[in-house]
């Protein structure tokens, strides 16, 4: 399936890249929700984690991996990010390709609903 990302992934649009493996691709959000906004999305098409299956849990354990390794790089580990995978229409998954993003450098937002109960 053609999405942005893959177009990203084969080079027909640039990014700024921050990692970059065989597996695992990660670059600048071109529309910052925070002073750090890093997209984080495996090379292998996957169109949400609803399409996770067993054999792709040894790539989210690498992406995940990855997003600390950045927000150590990025300077955000210790003040604080939020790693978020929007999943479906109401997520507000824009593209199809599961993709993670990494924000932080500011004081984020608390979340909608009632977080206390989900800790």
């Amino acid at each position: 399936m053609e999405t942005v990302f893959s177009k990203i992934i084969e080079g027909v649009i640039p990014c700024k890249k921050v990692f970059e493996n065989d597996r695992i691709l990660a670059f600048y959000d071109i529309e910052p929700a925070a002073p750090v906004h890093v997209l984080i999305i495996p090379k292998k098409y996957i169109a949400s984690m609803n399409e996770v299956t067993a054999e792709d849990l040894p790539l989210i354990a690498e992406i995940h991996s990855v997003a600390q390794q950045i927000a150590v790089e990025l300077g955000v580990a210790e003040s604080g990010y939020r790693l978020i995978n929007n999943c479906g229409p109401d997520s507000g998954q824009a593209v199809h390709h599961l993709h993670y993003h990494l924000l932080g450098g500011a004081k984020l937002g608390a979340l909608t609903g009632n977080s206390s109960s989900h800790a």
